[in-house]
């Protein structure tokens, strides 16, 4: 129980509320009065047929606020209280001519499908009414502007700066081969479901350049080469299920089996990479030994990182309905920060009993992924989903002071102050997109949003996109190396030099 002067403070804050509306009623009537009486001793100084000062209804009394004026109101009518009137309809100002209409896509005006437009584009059509839909479908017709920007991005666009630039940047020629470096990010669950194979296709493609994902993000990949995941149903019993060695994902359901027959797959490749670093340090020691001490000669014993690890098991896995498989045949590095939490850190566990000494170096990655974003004249960011891989997509763009474009996909709120809810703009606030960007963010499960966004984008003229990108490249650096191989091939080909 408080002190006296606890609960007087309490009585005292009950007592303003609960006459909060009568003491603000009580001052009104006393300024009415007080204007009154000055009313009546003007009127002593006038002639006595002046009209008496106009009754002030209740509703404008009440009103803690000066009462509007009904000067330009919409419609104005003599029983209407005068507040009410500009409250309700007053004026407003008149939109911008380039303000967009709201209107969404109109289906009874698409032509009727028969057999001479049976390739009619319905989805596409839909697709571009969104922009104008409002609320998601607004920003959803965003996030596909905002990654046709990022792929059709070149340095060329960019005018170049005197003084500013660096001078090896000025030829024209040079820039137009300069694209922006995309950075895609997604969760374990995009792969535990059917977005895989919408990754896989962007993947294949060579159509993004770095990938972050999570620990299952790279397992359930490689699981579903083995076995297929199946569906099921959100509200399944999960003791029963457990009974069952059945593992649900939302309305997903993996078998046990899954994980052993991956865990088999990947034991003994553990074991093997185990023996090929033992044997790059015994090497790296000899050779060391036999280096006087003077470092006359360059030695460097072999470590491996997660991103290398996830290229082996890639590399080793040989099915090209696996992501990782694409990724490592297309050099599409893929980094994975948080590795060991999930299965294949369940199998490095197991496997530190039966031999110790197993290390993965997670400070080179680190080093790869940033370089990666310093060394793009221009970035993009496409996540799936929050959490680690968010931050550490961001985290990478910031060490360039920010993405030049950036489209979150995710159901988060900022309400608790999480990186995973936290929008594009507090991102701005810490240099993780730049300030000049326009990014977008959609509030909405990825598994309904990316594949439409796909259908926009990614998917459209694919072979067309191909020869665009074709002698491309995201560093200066790079694209020099670039036009030096072509004019290589050229001279081998006894063909004239040509401007490349």
């Amino acid at each position: 129980m408080g002190s006296d002067a606890d609960v007087a403070e309490e009585g005292v804050e009950v007592m303003t509320k609960e006459t909060l509306d009568v003491v603000t009623l009580e001052n009104q009537k006393q300024q009415v009065h007080q204007k009154s009486v000055s009313s009546e001793n003007d009127d002593e100084a006038k002639t006595a047929n002046v009209t008496a000062p106009e009754e002030k209804l209740p509703i404008d009394i009440i009103l803690e606020s000066k009462p509007l004026s009904n000067d330009n109101a919409v419609s104005a009518k003599p029983h209407i209280p005068s507040v009410s009137a500009s409250a309700v309809l007053g004026e407003s100002f008149s939109m911008p001519k380039d303000t967009p209409v709201c209107r969404g896509v109109d289906f009874s005006s698409l032509p009727p499908q028969t057999t001479d437009n049976e390739e009619l584009d319905v989805l596409s059509i839909m697709m571009k009414s969104l922009r104008h839909t409002g609320f998601q479908a607004t920003n959803l017709g965003m996030a596909v502007e905002q990654i046709q920007q990022m792929r059709s991005w070149r340095l060329s666009q960019v005018p170049f700066q005197e003084g500013v630039d660096d001078a090896e940047l000025k030829p024209m020629s040079l820039r137009q081969r300069i694209r922006a470096r995309i950075f895609f990010a997604y969760t374990s669950n995009q792969i535990s479901c059917g977005q895989r194979e919408v990754i896989r296709f962007l993947v294949q493609h060579k159509m993004i350049d770095v990938i972050v994902t999570t620990a299952g993000g790279i397992e359930e990949d490689l699981i579903k080469c083995f076995q297929p995941t199946y569906m099921g149903d959100f509200k399944l019993n999960g003791r029963e299920l457990r009974k069952q060695g059945i593992n649900r994902i939302g309305n997903l359901l993996v078998p046990n089996k899954n994980y052993c027959e991956f865990e088999d797959w990947v034991t003994p490749l553990i074991e093997k990479m185990h023996q090929e670093q033992d044997d790059s340090w015994a090497k790296w020691a000899k050779e060391a030994y036999g280096n006087n001490g003077d470092n006359s000669e360059e030695c460097r014993r072999f470590v491996w990182t997660p991103s290398k690890f996830i290229r082996r098991l890639g590399l080793e896995i040989n099915n090209e309905d696996s992501v990782l498989y694409w990724a490592a045949k297309n050099d599409i590095p893929v980094f994975c920060p948080a590795l060991t939490d999930g299965s294949v850190g369940d199998m490095l566990y197991f496997h530190s009993y039966k031999r110790p000494g197993f290390v993965m170096d997670i400070a080179e990655d680190i080093r790869a992924i940033n370089d990666l974003a310093i060394r793009s004249h221009a970035t993009g960011m496409i996540i799936l989903g929050g959490g680690l891989i968010k931050h550490h997509t961001c985290n990478a763009n910031l060490m360039r002071n920010g993405a030049d474009f950036s489209v979150y996909i995710n159901t988060g709120q900022e309400f608790d102050g999480s990186d995973s809810g936290a929008s594009p703009d507090e991102a701005i606030s810490w240099g993780k997109i730049r300030i000049t960007a326009k990014p977008v963010k959609v509030c909405c499960d990825a598994t309904i949003a990316f594949p439409l966004i796909v259908s926009q984008t990614f998917a459209k003229d694919v072979e067309r996109w191909k020869k665009d990108v074709q002698g491309t490249a995201c560093f200066v650096d790079d694209a020099q190396q670039l036009i030096q191989k072509e004019k290589e091939k050229q001279r081998e080909n006894g063909v004239d030099l040509v401007e490349i």
